[in-house]
């Protein structure tokens, strides 16, 4: 009998080595370690029967073709990281449906319908401050605006896509029709520790968080750390660690908020001058959009405040946001069916993290299936999900695709 976790496992290790040097796994979009690991994943789907694309988003696909007219089953996730991240979070997501997909062939099952299989090319949002490009790409709503975001080289999206082999200018063509989809499925560690403390290998999600992220540059002017006055300086760092202390107060005073600033760029960051210039993001995430938006123009306004009474310029824009996404009731319900079939129990939670199945919502109906990661850890080296685990959503996925049947897909037309 095949040990299809192992299998998964011994992929993602492979994966795992598509990295720039460092500890844990670092691979950002559109860059020789993306590169590496479309290649692999190429080799996987071709080894699998599958057609093979990549779109002008960056998005590999795989494709099983099924009868004449059918529709399609879009499942996926994510295959870049933040850095010093781990070698599961989004590519696992990736990886486990061509599991699913080989577990079928060997069984002999047939799908009375088309499945494609995506590598989506940014979700984190760590070289570009924007995010989702791919799927937000094949839901229709991806922003030209972005490709002239730069990177912390002064490149810009657009540039890096070209690079890459892609033409930007034809992203807008690449989006989907609903009536050709039955939904999109992703699988993913949950990133958190509810399954693991409740026992549960597999967890079910109800929704996807509301995000949005704030890009805030603090400007004042630099002096001789031993000379300048501390009357009447303009530290720029200094009005940065206001703007961090409130954004910390927003999210531990407001039901439902979580508050981070998670990069911090310091000019000209030497020991012995006063920090002229500063860079950085602030980002919210709730699950009722009401309370995200607050937050945010909570920030502005204070912002606002703060450069005038720091003789600072602040400059604050939003670069980013996507709005609470429910998962769908009957593809979530038929996933939760096939997992219970395999031994879970059904758990259900909502997902503090955003994920590319919240900008495909805007397409299609979405579920989302989690498996459990060691001590609830993830984005650091030390993230972990066991083939066991792995090995339990791949056969719940599978019974999940041969569940749909052509009368299925066409009660839900």
């Amino acid at each position: 009998m095949t040990d299809w976790g192992a299998r998964a496992e011994r992929l993602l290790n492979d994966l795992s080595t598509c990295s720039e040097p460092g500890p844990g796994v670092t691979r950002l979009p559109f860059t020789p370690e993306h590169r590496a690991a479309i290649d692999l994943l190429q080799t996987q789907m071709e080894t699998l029967g599958l057609t093979v694309t990549l779109d002008h988003a960056g998005t590999l696909i795989g494709r099983i073709e099924g009868p004449l007219g059918s529709k399609t089953l879009l499942m996926g996730s994510h295959q870049d990281t933040v850095r010093e991240g781990g070698a599961y979070d989004g590519i696992m997501g990736v990886v486990l449906p061509l599991m699913a997909l080989e577990k079928l062939r060997s069984d002999g099952i047939e799908l009375p319908f088309s499945v494609e299989v995506l590598a989506f090319a940014d979700e984190e949002g760590v070289r570009f401050p924007t995010a989702l490009i791919g799927s937000r790409a094949l839901a229709g709503t991806f922003d030209p605006s972005v490709l002239f975001m730069v990177d912390s080289q002064g490149i810009t999206l657009s540039e890096a896509m070209v690079a890459f082999g892609l033409d930007p200018d034809r992203i807008g063509t690449l989006a989907r029709n609903l009536n050709d989809v039955i939904g999109f499925v992703e699988t993913h560690i949950e990133q958190g520790p509810v399954l693991e403390q409740e026992g549960e290998a597999l967890g079910f999600v109800t929704a996807i968080c509301g995000i949005e992220r704030h890009q805030i540059e603090v400007i004042g002017e630099t002096g001789h750390a031993g000379t300048l006055p501390m009357s009447g300086r303009r530290d720029a760092l200094v009005g940065a660690a206001a703007i961090v202390t409130e954004v910390d107060r927003l999210g531990r005073t407001t039901p439902d908020l979580r508050a981070t600033v998670g990069a911090l760029d310091v000019v000209p960051n030497v020991v012995n001058a006063v920090p002229r210039r500063v860079r950085m993001t602030a980002e919210f995430r709730s699950p009722d959009d009401q309370t995200r938006c607050d937050a945010g123009r909570s920030l502005h306004s204070y912002v606002r405040e703060l450069a005038l009474r720091r003789n600072l310029t602040i400059k604050v824009q939003k670069t980013y946001s996507q709005v609470a996404q429910p998962c769908d009731v009957d593809l979530s319900t038929r996933l939760t069916r096939s997992a219970t079939s395999m031994g879970a129990e059904g758990l259900a939670l909502p997902s503090g993290a955003t994920h590319d199945a919240s900008a495909m919502a805007d397409l299609c109906p979405i579920a989302m299936l989690f498996v459990r990661c060691r001590d609830g850890v993830s984005h650091k080296p030390e993230e972990f999900a066991s083939s066991h685990d792995m090995g339990l959503a791949i056969s719940a996925l599978a019974e999940y695709l041969a569940s749909i049947d052509r009368q299925t897909i066409q009660a839900d037309d």
